[in-house]
C-alpha cells in the first residue's frame, strides 16, 4: 500500500511509523541527519483543514517521532516546522511537519536552519540528482521503525 502525499505516492519502504490518522516518512532531501516528516493521512493541504482528531494525533505523533529521532541521532535539540501555505514556503500541498534533530553547532547561525528548510526542495536545490538513493532511504526507516515495534 503506497501512501499518498500531496502529488507523490510513498513507498511504504520510507515509512516509519503509521497512527489511525497520521504516518513518518524519511526525507529523500534532509536538511540535517535525521529530518524526517510527519503528515496525517488525510490529504489535506492547510493545517486548518485538519479535523480536531487528526491535529491531535499529528502532534501526538511528531512528539514520538521527535524523541526517536533526537535520541537515534545523538541530537540535543529538536526542531519542529510545518510551512503552512506557499507564502510559509509549502511545496507539497499536504499538511506536514518537519523533524529535525539538532546539535550544537550544526549551523554557524542557529537560526539558518530555516533558510535551508525555506530552500531545500526548490529549483536546482531539488534535482534528483541530489536526493538520496531508494536503499539509502529504506535503511533508515527500518532502523527508526524499530523503535515503535
Amino acid at each position: 500500500m503506497s501512501f499518498r502525499f500531496g502529488q507523490h505516492l510513498i513507498k511504504p519502504s520510507v515509512v516509519f511509523l503509521k497512527t489511525d490518522l497520521s504516518f513518518a516518512l524519511v526525507n529523500r532531501k534532509p536538511v540535517v541527519p535525521g529530518h524526517v516528516l510527519v503528515c496525517p493521512l488525510r490529504p489535506v493541504e492547510r493545517f486548518r483543514d485538519l479535523r480536531p482528531e487528526e491535529v491531535a494525533d499529528l502532534f501526538h505523533t511528531t512528539q514520538q517521532v521527535g524523541n526517536v529521532v533526537e535520541k537515534h541521532f545523538c541530537g540535543t535539540s529538536l526542531t519542529i516546522s510545518i510551512q503552512d501555505g506557499p507564502e510559509a514556503g509549502q511545496t507539497v500541498k499536504h499538511v506536514h511537519v518537519h523533524v529535525l534533530p539538532r546539535k550544537a553547532g550544526d549551523f554557524s547561525r542557529n537560526d539558518s536552519v530555516y533558510d535551508e528548510l525555506e530552500h531545500h526542495d526548490k529549483g536546482e536545490e531539488d534535482s534528483p540528482a541530489k536526493w538520496r538513493s531508494e536503499e539509502e532511504m529504506a535503511a533508515e526507516a527500518a532502523s527508526l521503525k524499530q523503535y515503535f515495534q
